[in-house]
C-alpha cells in the first residue's frame, strides 16, 4: 500500500467519524450549518474591528497590518484557486456513499477548502494586528474548519491544508509588503484621508 492510498484511507476514516457524529447530533445541525455557510460574516466584523483599534491605537505599523488583512484574504483565495484545480479533488459526497450532507451540494473542488483558507488568513493576518483578536479569529477558524467536516462539505485534509495556505500567505504577503505599506499608510496620515488611518 502506498502512502498516498494510505493518506487517502486514513482521511476517507476520520471523515466519516465526523460524520457519524453528525448524524448522531441532530441538535447541532443548524448552528453548524448556519456557520459552516455564513460565519465568513464573523470574520468580516473581526477585520473591520481590527482596522478600527488599529487605527485608534496611533500605530501606524498597526494600521498598516490591518489594512492588508482583508487585501491578504484575498490573495489567499485567488492562490488557492490553481490549486484546487490542480489537485481536483472532488468534495466527500461525490466519492463516498451514504454520506450526511448538510449543505447545498457543490461542483467544485474540495481541497483545500475555500472557508478554511479565509480563515486561516483571517486569523493569521489578524495576530499581526492585535493579539487578542487573533486568538478569538484562530478559535474561530478552527471551528470553522470542523464545521466544514461536519456539515459534510470537506475531508479533514482539505480543511487543515486550507488553514495552512490561507496562514502561509497571510504571514508571508505581510513581509513582502509590510515596508512600503507602512509608508503609504505614513504618507497618507499626513493627508487630508488622516482619519482613516489614525484617530
Amino acid at each position: 500500500m502506498t502512502t498516498s492510498t494510505s493518506l487517502t484511507r486514513a482521511q476517507e476514516s476520520w471523515f466519516r467519524d465526523v460524520n457519524s457524529f453528525a448524524a448522531h447530533t441532530s441538535w447541532l445541525h443548524t448552528p453548524m450549518r448556519l456557520y459552516a455557510k455564513d460565519g465568513i460574516v464573523l470574520f468580516a466584523l473581526l477585520l473591520l474591528t481590527a482596522w478600527w483599534v488599529a487605527r485608534g491605537s496611533g500605530d501606524l505599523a498597526r494600521v498598516a497590518a490591518s489594512l492588508w488583512a482583508p487585501v491578504g484574504v484575498l490573495v489567499a483565495l485567488a492562490v488557492n484557486q490553481p490549486i484546487a484545480n490542480l489537485v481536483a479533488e472532488p468534495r466527500p459526497y461525490a466519492s463516498l456513499s451514504h454520506v450526511l450532507v448538510l449543505v447545498s451540494r457543490s461542483t467544485d473542488y474540495s481541497f483545500p477548502s475555500d472557508h478554511a483558507v479565509m480563515a486561516g488568513a483571517v486569523a493569521s493576518a489578524l495576530m499581526l494586528t492585535d493579539r487578542r483578536l487573533g486568538w478569538v479569529a484562530t478559535v474561530l477558524a478552527v471551528l470553522m474548519a470542523f464545521a466544514r467536516v461536519y456539515v459534510g462539505a470537506h475531508f479533514p485534509l482539505d480543511v487543515l491544508a486550507g488553514l495552512a495556505v490561507g496562514a502561509a500567505v497571510a504571514v508571508g504577503g505581510h513581509l513582502v509588503v509590510r515596508r512600503p505599506l507602512v509608508a503609504l499608510v505614513t504618507m497618507v496620515s499626513r493627508t487630508p484621508l488622516r482619519p482613516f488611518v489614525t484617530a
